[in-house]
């Protein structure tokens, strides 16, 4: 599974509300979005690297499915 703790940690350390983001062009639709862990594209993980001056594993990371047992 994705996860995109990295990125609100990011944001955070970076002191950049979502206000910020919308600001600065992202929609804040696409940042609700993330926040209900629904997926998101490439072009919109270069636009949050780019926005917040960051690598790709500064948005996301990937957490290996706990099997069902």
């Amino acid at each position: 599974m994705i996860s995109y703790e990295p990125l609100f940690q990011t944001m955070k350390k970076k002191k950049i509300s979502s206000y910020e983001l919308a600001k600065r062009g992202f929609p804040r639709s696409t940042y609700y979005a993330i926040k209900q862990g629904k997926s998101i594209t490439t072009n919109t993980v270069n636009q949050l690297c780019s926005l917040l001056n960051c690598k790709v594993s500064d948005i996301m990371e990937y957490i290996e499915d706990s099997p069902n047992t």
